[in-house]
């Protein structure tokens, strides 16, 4: 039997405990277009994007991930994955057709290693935009630069596990397709971080040591700007809200991107604004190695840094 593998990262969900101010930094600051409400919960995506949604946000007491959603390649993958992970013990959520808004299908569970909520679907809606907001290029489901910083797509997510990530990484691998494409390997042999992927780009996921909580964490989602000068002009519009960044500018040594992190104000979460970086399609890549002593440059190139685990604001993550 071929391995099973999902096609891309789909959508991420964020539970907040204000979700009228995670609305506000989302859709004004941040600039994503709202699809739909129902339920109390909130579909947007980035004009680049084409299905339903890239992100939901959920009313709750408390910050934390709901779900982090890939797509399969095929409709039988969703019941062949179902079958697959059976097999392993792991419990299985069923999720209905029009149970999340726009989508077929799906079933939730915890990655065994590290108990992080994922989700695998196929059938999503690709929900034609308003006719005052889309855009006459019909390659894009809306207008670009209508409103705040504007990303054009979701482009990955970053996960925290304590105190070992790397069965995870090996599960993702067996389990759900995902290549290395970089990592950092500590002097005690320990794999300090991964950066996997199923696309060409070099992350769809990172997969991280976390430094100071246990349990499953969630450091950040990141959405992709055209180019560098997309990110610093983030962050004046960032700065006149007053809303002051985690880190950045910088670029990373580790998928060569430039990048600034922000927390979004109604829960705490992070959102990495992210562009450049580089493609992988050769079908033999071997993954690069970065040793402990180069992680800092591995992580940060240049620009604006921190050091894992000294308490900087970037070392916080939310429950996942």
């Amino acid at each position: 039997m071929t391995q099973l593998e999902v096609a891309k990262l789909g959508h991420i969900g964020l539970v907040t405990p204000d979700i009228e101010k995670s609305y506000w930094f989302f859709h004004d600051v941040v600039g994503l277009e709202e699809v739909e409400r129902r339920d109390g919960r909130i579909y947007l995506r980035a004009w680049g994007d084409f299905e339903h949604h890239t992100l939901i946000l959920i009313p709750g007491d408390k910050a934390k991930v709901d779900h982090i959603a890939w797509k399969a390649k095929r409709p039988e993958d969703i019941e062949a994955f179902a079958e697959h992970f059976r097999n392993q013990g792991i419990q299985i959520q069923e999720i209905e057709k029009g149970e999340e808004a726009g989508q077929g299908r799906a079933i939730r569970f915890k990655v065994p290693t590290s108990g992080h909520p994922f989700e695998i679907y196929y059938e999503m809606e690709r929900t034609k935009s308003p006719e005052e907001k889309r855009s006459r290029l019909k390659n894009q489901s809306s207008k670009a630069w209508a409103r705040g910083i504007s990303p054009r797509r979701i482009d990955h997510v970053n996960i925290a596990i304590s105190p070992d990530p790397e069965p995870t990484q090996k599960w993702l691998s067996q389990n759900m397709g995902f290549k290395m494409r970089e990592y950092i390997k500590l002097n005690n042999g320990m794999i300090h971080g991964g950066w996997m992927s199923v696309t060409p780009l070099v992350h769809d996921i990172a997969v991280m040591r976390e430094m100071k909580y246990s349990g499953p964490r969630f450091h950040h989602v990141a959405y992709y700007l055209d180019n560098w000068q997309d990110v610093l002009r983030a962050l004046t519009i960032l700065r006149e809200h007053d809303i002051t960044p985690d880190l950045g500018p910088g670029q990373h040594g580790i998928s060569h991107a430039f990048y600034t992190y922000v927390r979004d104000p109604g829960s705490g979460h992070r959102l990495e604004l992210f562009s450049g970086g580089y493609l992988i399609f050769d079908p033999d890549w071997e993954p690069i190695e970065w040793k402990e002593e180069e992680l800092v440059e591995g992580l940060f190139w240049w620009g604006d840094s921190w050091v894992p685990g000294t308490g900087h604001p970037m070392d916080e993550t939310t429950e996942a």
